[in-house]
């Protein structure tokens, strides 16, 4: 018996010792670099070219502990390497965000090659390194840097050399081409949106460049464009044909041993020429596969490219009448997904809805820096009456809008320094930001006294993100996105968008790539 007991115990503590790395404790550790660089550009919203003032607004770049703990992907690659056990972390200084989101305009040339000379000076003096992690979105635009990530990658390739492992990760809602790959052996994208598996994939990052810099994996690479152009709103992954796209992806991945099948869907308020979908495929040495993989990809997004690419949504109008509807069956809270709002700062859904007379209504939130201007200059505080015009000071915006009701807070919220939320009407609220904000959770919404469980119906800036906490958590009983009235920024009217570096006509549904004709 004890000897049985004896077996069982070292069965269970060599599986135990299996699952733990081993690693020499006299042997130097590979040193990864890590640098982040990441933004969702909307080439078209107005406002102006972004500067470096507007990238250290919300706070400077970020170095050491602080990077190595800045968003997901980040944070699940520092994680995974440093369970790795032999993987020394080396961050480099890195921009964290842009003022304004994914509302911002271009980045100038002299702006994105500020952050990034930096980045290389500190990666050259801390040469050698053994790998190269770039948190990257994919969707970056900058004046006269036609593909910003492929440059990125470029640059640090020309510090390390040809032999160093570089891996980056991006957002599904990226731009990219096989640019991306002649300089970077990995691309990790998110497979689901709302993004939950950013994660994941800078886990994957970790152990893939780990695999090359310890000469287990050979990177082997292939990129199909397949000449579709879809707006966000229609790219949720919880609903075909996008669901199933992303399904194959990761089927593919589970068949075949060390191969990664990553799927761009692309962003199409980026006027770049590496817009619409990709399919980026690597494997283990092994060419042949990798082109199979990605050759089949590519043919099964062609062949949804109908239901996927197409898609209509009711105007603010209609919007109205279904979710009284809605609420009249008692089938609330219902959420409104504002999805072609980049500015933020439309007033077409609250018009809209005031006149159809629907109550108890969050509209979080809408743009009106100058309003919040005023009412600092006024000084105004909790319980003062409030009589001023919000929003609608750009082209997609409509007009400004005039509330009269009483300020239920005046404060920080959201990351600003300033917001204010507004009652009015038979039970309604509206936040006011200084700029474009997407919020994701009802309990966002809960700022001083203000309890979101009060209201019926939540009107948000988003296309697919809000889901998280309206939809797949089930607290909102109705959904119902809303297209603009008119076919401006971020709707699904994409040919109604000035392009300069994208030929529409190249990209279903607008017409046919050369290569399928």
């Amino acid at each position: 018996m004890r000897t049985l007991y004896a077996a069982a115990l070292a069965a269970l503590f060599g599986w135990a010792c299996a699952q733990t790395p081993i690693t020499d404790t006299d042997a130097p550790k590979l040193r990864f670099a890590v640098a982040k660089f990441q933004h969702e550009t909307c080439t078209f919203c107005p406002g102006g070219d972004t500067e470096i003032a507007d990238w250290t607004k919300h706070s400077e770049p970020l170095t050491g502990e602080a990077l190595l703990d800045s968003g997901n992907y980040i944070r699940g690659f520092t994680k995974r390497a440093r369970e790795l056990g032999d993987v020394e972390l080396v961050p480099l200084t890195s921009p964290i965000g842009v003022f304004g989101g994914s509302s911002r305009s271009w980045s100038t040339k002299e702006t994105f090659e500020h952050f990034l000379d930096q980045m290389i000076r500190e990666l050259e003096a801390a040469m050698p390194v053994d790998g190269v992690y770039l948190a990257l979105h994919g969707a970056m635009a900058v004046r006269d840097v036609p593909r910003p990530e492929a440059e990125i990658a470029r640059r640090f390739r020309e510090v390390v050399g040809p032999d160093v492992p570089i891996a980056g990760s991006f957002d599904l809602h990226g731009n990219e081409d096989e640019e991306f790959l002649r300089w970077a052996n990995f691309a990790f994208v998110t497979k689901r949106y709302p993004h939950y598996d950013a994660y994941i994939q800078g886990e994957r990052a970790a152990r893939a460049i780990r695999l090359v810099a310890k000469g287990e994996y050979t990177p082997t690479t292939a990129t199909r464009k397949p000449g579709v152009i879809t707006a966000t709103v229609h790219q949720w992954t919880g609903q075909s044909p996008s669901m199933d796209i992303m399904e194959r992806a990761r089927r593919w991945e589970s068949r075949e041993d060390d191969a990664y099948v990553s799927v761009f869907y692309g962003y199409p308020w980026s006027d770049v020429p590496d817009v619409g979908a990709t399919v980026h495929v690597m494997t283990n040495g092994n060419q042949a596969l990798a082109d199979r993989i990605a050759d089949d990809m590519d043919a099964f997004i062609w062949r949804v490219r109908e239901d996927f690419a197409v898609g209509e949504y009711p105007p603010p109008g209609r919007a109205a009448e279904l979710v009284s509807e809605a609420v009249g069956r008692g089938e609330t809270p219902v959420a409104v997904g504002d999805h072609s709002d980049r500015p933020g700062d439309a007033t077409h859904i609250l018009k809209a809805f005031e006149a159809a007379g629907i109550q108890k209504v969050l509209y979080g939130t809408i743009t009106s820096p100058q309003t919040l201007d005023a009412m600092d200059e006024a000084s105004m505080a909790e319980g003062d009456a409030f009589d001023m015009e919000i929003g609608g000071f750009t082209p997609s915006g409509g007009t400004p809008a005039r509330i009269q009701g009483t300020v239920a807070y005046f404060g920080e919220g959201f990351g600003y320094e300033k917001i204010a939320a507004i009652a009015f009407g038979d039970g309604n609220l509206v936040y006011i930001t200084p700029t474009y904000e997407q919020v994701l959770y009802p309990e966002d919404f809960r700022i001083g006294s203000i309890d979101p469980d009060a209201y019926d119906v939540f009107v948000v800036k988003s296309r697919v993100h809000f889901r998280r906490g309206f939809d797949e958590t089930g607290y909102a009983k109705t959904i119902i996105v809303v297209e603009a009235p008119e076919p401006f920024v971020g709707t699904t009217f994409l040919d109604a968008l000035p392009y300069e570096h994208v030929d529409l006509e190249e990209h279903y549904p607008y017409g046919v790539p050369a290569h399928r004709r």
